[in-house]
């Protein structure tokens, strides 16, 4: 199935003096500037045309003043997306907002945590995830992702108290199946570990796999499920979430947080516009873009296998973020990052970020030429240090 015509995807969209921090930041977290960059997760597309569209109209109407996020608008485009996206019903009551899904995890670790108690993750970890854990001085205790036997001994410790999910799974785009799900539900309940489910991945499930809510597994226990739709869409300049949370008197608390001690009573409305308009009528889009990716993934299985077959590397089932494993192949982390910067000019990720040595992260949501040029590099870059 070929992409449709009326989106163009291979089009190379100049980021730079735009203050992306993909393109303009490079140099601070690689130390030289200029470098081509498969960086920070989002994409180099313009988001859906459905959305430009809305949010046109309302710049038009002029006033950009307060706003609310609890209007039907919006809570019936959340639930309408999981619906038709996911077959999944869900209850508009339970709804929170957010300026991101970050600062939700915070608030809600700050809720069912203390300072020194223990917040459990899956190994790799998005660094994102560990900045917050530390940061507000919790203790981040690591598991092997597929590792039940290391997740219930974490969860049983005392002084456990949530797990943090990425679902799908962010390096490794894993997408976890229903059963593995109700059974780290279940572990949850059993030892008192509340379960927070970053969700933001799931929109770019690719075909095979499919994304199952927390909200069909979580059940009674103490959950939340915080998303938005700024990844899929390519929206995160506007900010805004969203979130699910299971008990009434969680949610409640949460929304006194945010509204007072927070002051963050009035969203983005242009958040809001995109959220409505792409839950709405962005899915054609959206589908597009990751029938896209896909194709950019298969390049860069094609490329580095047919470079090294040892890798036998395969495309993620969920996302745009490609996770090399190189550990086969016996290169040298910092050597292979010198490479990449000083000669092939380019940005990628090494595996160190999110815990684990011997990986890079390569971002593909991007025109099919820059991928070629950063899958070449990374392969010109592995020869020169092995």
């Amino acid at each position: 199935m070929s992409t449709p015509a009326r989106y163009d995807f291979d089009t190379v969209i100049d980021r730079r003096g735009t203050w992306c921090v993909q393109w303009d930041g490079v140099a601070d977290r690689f130390g030289v500037d200029g470098l081509l960059p498969f960086t920070i997760s989002d994409m180099d597309f313009e988001t859906a045309p459905e959305v430009l569209t809305a949010l046109r109209a309302r710049l038009d109407h002029g006033v950009l003043g307060y706003t609310t996020w609890q209007q039907d608008d919006f809570r019936s485009a959340v639930a309408h997306w999981f619906a038709t996206r996911y077959g999944t019903e869900i209850d508009t009551g339970r709804l929170v907002y957010g300026p991101s899904v970050l600062s939700q995890l915070s608030q809600l670790l700050q809720m069912w945590t203390a300072e020194g108690e223990g917040v459990v993750v899956h190994t790799p970890t998005y660094d994102g995830f560990r900045k917050a854990v530390t940061g507000l001085g919790r203790e981040l205790r690591g598991v092997p992702v597929g590792d039940t036997g290391a997740l219930e001994r974490e969860l049983a410790r005392a002084d456990a108290k949530v797990l943090v999910l990425c679902s799908p799974h962010n390096p490794t785009g894993r997408v976890w199946t229903e059963p593995e799900l109700r059974e780290m539900a279940s572990l949850a309940r059993r030892h008192g570990v509340a379960v927070i489910s970053d969700e933001i991945h799931a929109d770019f499930v690719h075909d095979g796999f499919r994304h199952v809510p927390w909200t069909r597994v979580g059940g009674d226990g103490r959950w939340a499920l915080i998303s938005s739709g700024s990844k899929s869409f390519n929206f995160p300049a506007l900010t805004g979430s969203y979130g699910i949370i299971g008990d009434p008197a969680d949610r409640a608390e949460f929304l006194r947080r945010m509204e007072t001690a927070e002051g963050l009573a009035s969203p983005a409305v242009l958040s809001l516009t995109a959220h409505v308009a792409a839950y709405r009528e962005g899915a054609p889009w959206l589908d597009a873009v990751r029938e896209y990716v896909a194709g950019n993934l298969a390049l860069v299985a094609e490329r580095l296998n047919g470079a090294f077959p040892e890798l036998a590397w395969e495309p993620p089932q969920a996302g745009y973020l490609a996770w090399l494993d190189l550990r086969p192949l016996g290169v040298d982390d910092e050597a292979l990052q010198r490479v990449l910067i000083e000669r092939e000019k380019v940005a990628v990720m090494p595996g160190a970020v999110y815990g684990a040595p011997g990986f890079l992260r390569l971002n593909t949501g991007c025109p099919r030429s820059k991928v070629e040029a950063g899958v070449g590099a990374v392969v010109r870059g592995i020869l020169a240090v092995r």
